[in-house]
């Protein structure tokens, strides 16, 4: 447990503030279709922080991050199902779309979250015109 505040336990807990409010969100309101410019900054913005942190510290910590300990293991398994959870309860939507699933899948596992979220803005936006149109 850390024993001082530091700008890392911030980000931290304001990444738990957004997504505690985003899950609420999506509670409250199940029927909202979703909103291609909030995916896409989220892709965009996360992949900003990912080239910074890159640029910081490099690729290696990642491995160290998730073969160091049970703990480490633990959280990657938890990241790859999520990945997969979310890739799975969207494909068939994309398909619909006729989007490149070869292509995005690729994306998505260079990428994870990154190529995920941009997925999903352009699943939206797709969705969205397809809307329009009928």
């Amino acid at each position: 447990m850390p024993t001082e505040l530091t700008p890392f336990l911030a980000l931290a807990g304001g990444g738990l503030v957004f997504t505690v409010a985003a899950v609420l969100t999506m509670l409250l309101r199940p029927e909202a279709p979703g909103n291609a410019l909030l995916a896409g900054a989220l892709s965009a913005g996360f992949a900003a922080f990912s080239a910074v942190t890159i640029a910081a510290e490099g690729v290696f910590p990642v491995v160290l991050n998730h073969t160091s300990n049970l703990w480490g293991v633990q959280v990657w398994w938890d990241l790859l199902f999520s990945l997969s959870v979310a890739y799975f309860l969207i494909l068939p939507r994309a398909k619909a779309q006729e989007m490149n699933l070869i292509l995005w899948t690729l994306f998505i596992l260079a990428t994870a979250s990154i190529g995920l979220l941009a997925m999903c803005s352009r699943l939206f936006w797709l969705e969205g015109q397809s809307g329009r149109a009928a």
